[in-house]
């Protein structure tokens, strides 16, 4: 398998699919940033802040199952468009209410609720379309190390914008950006030319497809094992965004400009991991590389935790990001890669699950302790829960490549491969 580091790009439907979601990505993160900020700013609450998280993402964890199905039983293309408009509708109504100035915290909180049930359905049709948008199915690892690498360019750009919009245009600027943005999305969309897929499952009942999902996780220990770890990392180690807004304000003593900055160095660092993986030679262990970036991952927590001195943290952020992001997209990498194409949406509705409706809990978890142990003591046990998951999985390769190699010994040396 040739991979360059643009090689999906060679796919039209990729193309413009990359383009369409780069410009919806850059008003999301926007958005993103908007909310946390509004939020912090209403309730002064490091709590609220995770409840925010909560609610946006926890209803992606109870409807992901169902998103799941509908991208294996139904067209993931006719399905992800119609998320996208509704995720347009749900950005009109936050600039509306945010520009007449008729809103408390509940209301936020209720259309985050809309968009996190938005998202349940939106994930597994967008990862399983990814497959189908790319001819040659060898690209499909580069093809999702870019998707990374989008994400977070976005991430890197829209916060420093969605600072400044928000000091110096207003809060509803934001709102308002990120539902244009959802035109170009659409507009890739309608423009792709994809293969027809045969539904294979309108026949079978929505538990029943569950279950085989389920049981066909069971079966494959090189998916489990993954969703496992990035269960763990969403619960006790990824939450730790949702503090970001403390150190900007009250650590830093900073602006929405401030939570801004910090915000890009984690989407720069994020950006240079996804771009390291995209133009990664074949041949690399993927669980190594997993493993390392847990490593790395823990170690830019620790050092930023307690760092008064704003550019370092900033430097520390970008270092955590990197490794965060190698993780979560090599996790992706080797589901996709292994998952078969019937059970790709139902996998992967799991992955967001573990991925999206696990860090909620945490944001929770995590925002709750942090008012007893103070946010920089959660972020250095995040810093150090993350290095015994990059180590605990390096036991786990380990184990399992002894395992594989006595499995070979035996079989060269039984009397049938003797005769």
């Amino acid at each position: 398998m040739n991979i360059t580091t643009f090689s999906a790009f060679r796919s039209r439907n990729y193309r413009l699919f990359f383009t369409g979601q780069s410009v919806s990505l850059l008003g999301t993160w926007m958005q993103k940033t908007a909310v946390s900020w509004v939020v912090y700013d209403l309730t002064k609450s490091k709590w609220m802040l995770g409840v925010s998280l909560f609610a946006t993402m926890f209803p992606s964890f109870v409807f992901s199952f169902l998103g799941g199905v509908a991208a294996d039983r139904y067209n993931r293309h006719k399905l992800l468009l119609i998320t996208q408009v509704v995720s347009m509708l749900q950005a009109l109504a936050l600039t509306v209410l945010v520009y007449f100035k008729v809103y408390t915290v509940w209301e936020i909180l209720g259309l985050s609720v809309v968009l996190g049930i938005v998202n349940a359905f939106d994930v597994p049709a967008r990862q399983s379309l990814v497959y189908e948008m790319v001819d040659d199915k060898k690209d499909l690892p580069n093809a999702l190390a870019l998707n990374s690498s989008m994400v977070n360019l976005s991430r890197l750009i829209g916060p420093g914008i969605a600072g400044l919009a928000m000091e110096y245009l207003g809060t509803d600027v934001c709102f308002g950006l990120n539902a244009a943005s959802f035109i170009a999305v659409i507009a890739s969309l309608l423009m792709m030319k994809l293969p027809q897929r045969e539904n294979s499952l309108r026949n079978k009942g929505g538990i029943g497809q569950l279950k085989e999902g389920f049981a066909y996780i069971k079966a494959t220990p090189a998916i489990a094992t993954v969703l496992l770890i990035l269960a763990f990392n969403s619960l006790f180690v990824l939450p730790f965004a949702t503090l970001i807004p403390v150190y900007a304000k009250d650590i830093f003593h900073g602006t929405a400009s401030t939570f801004g900055a910090i915000d890009s160095a984690i989407g720069l660092g994020a950006i240079c991991g996804g771009l390291y993986l995209a133009s990664l030679k074949p041949g690399h262990d993927m669980r190594k590389i997993m493993a390392i970036d847990s490593f790395i991952f823990g170690a830019g927590l620790i050092l930023f935790s307690h760092t008064t001195i704003y550019l370092l943290a900033l430097a520390f952020a970008v270092i955590a990001a990197f490794g965060m992001m190698g993780q979560v997209t090599m996790a992706n990498t080797i589901i996709q890669t292994t998952v078969t194409p019937e059970m790709r949406g139902r996998v992967i509705s799991f992955y967001a699950m573990a991925f999206f409706g696990l860090q909620p809990v945490g944001g929770l978890i995590i925002g709750f302790l942090s008012q007893y142990t103070g946010v920089e003591n959660m972020v250095l046990a995040q810093g150090i829960i993350s290095l015994i998951i990059g180590y605990s999985y390096f036991h786990y390769i380990k184990k399992q490549n002894i395992t594989t190699r006595l499995q070979q010994i035996v079989v060269t040396s039984s009397p049938k491969s003797i005769l």
